[in-house]
């Protein structure tokens, strides 16, 4: 008799990736729409960075999100607008597969970020979870699978987090160390500036830190030929243009780039 085939546990395309030295992708949702989320999910980005710091999201639209794009290709990850484990409950129950923490500029605050995405004993989430399981590829055993799966990414955007970044990066559980360059570079005094050297020197000191300690580096990436330079510099992660920009590049590129429409036809 031929013995019954257990099937391979889900493991997240974006860890796996990230594991294997490939980059990844994300392009960064800012509009309460189910739609435009479900197309960006099907555009080639390894995840949708659902933005629900500096965005109108809400908990019910990033859950609508969620259920539009389940099994599309893309993930679903949300930026909780604080690190607050009651915020990554709700959008873990939500059913995301990745929490980016803003703020994190703490050791102390690395290891709530954790705690708030493991199930006891390893952490503090709560058990309800039914409505996840519901959009999760491995829900007969969803908290074993969230465990090992939800990405934890830890945002370095001030300069005190700098100064403590050994401790951080070294907190178990961590995925990423992802630079938040603007806020960053306002933190050290310099006014958005992100050419300027000491902001440069800090990136340098996240990157060096991500290394010894084994964790993946992330920032944001304008533009391919900026993706480039850094992977040179051993980032792996990018949070790319937001839905709108994307947008907004298409139209320009489609009436006045290399190939624009003649002027004439308006």
């Amino acid at each position: 008799m031929t013995p019954p085939i257990t099937p391979t546990p889900w493991a997240s395309p974006v860890k796996q990736k990230l594991r294997e030295g490939r980059p990844v992708f994300a392009a960064t949702v800012t509009v309460p729409s189910a739609d435009v989320a479900a197309h960006l999910a099907t555009a080639g980005f390894d995840f949708l960075w659902v933005e629900m710091e500096h965005s109108p999201v809400t908990l019910e639209s990033l859950r609508n999100i969620v259920l539009a794009t389940r099994g599309l290709p893309a993930q679903v990850f949300a930026r909780v607008p604080v690190n607050e484990m009651w915020a990554a409950k709700r959008v873990l129950d939500a059913g995301v597969s990745g929490v980016v923490f803003p703020f994190t500029s703490t050791p102390d605050l690395a290891r709530q970020a954790v705690s708030a995405c493991r199930y006891p004993p390893h952490g503090r989430r709560g058990s309800g979870a039914n409505l996840a399981k519901f959009a999760w590829p491995d829900a007969d055993r969803y908290h074993d699978s969230a465990d090992e799966n939800v990405t934890i990414i830890t945002i370095i955007e001030e300069a005190s987090a700098v100064e403590r970044i050994d401790e951080i990066a070294a907190t178990p559980g961590i995925d990423v160390l992802f630079i938040g360059t603007s806020d960053l570079s306002f933190s050290l005094g310099l006014r958005g500036d992100q050419k300027h050297p000491q902001l440069q020197e800090a990136i340098q000191k996240v990157l060096d830190a991500g290394a010894r300690h084994g964790k993946f580096v992330g920032r944001p990436a304008a533009n391919p030929e900026q993706v480039k330079r850094y992977l040179e510099q051993g980032f792996r992660l990018f949070q790319t243009l937001t839905d709108i920009g994307l947008m907004m590049a298409g139209a320009k590129q489609y009436l006045h780039g290399d190939d624009a429409l003649p002027t004439k036809i308006y």
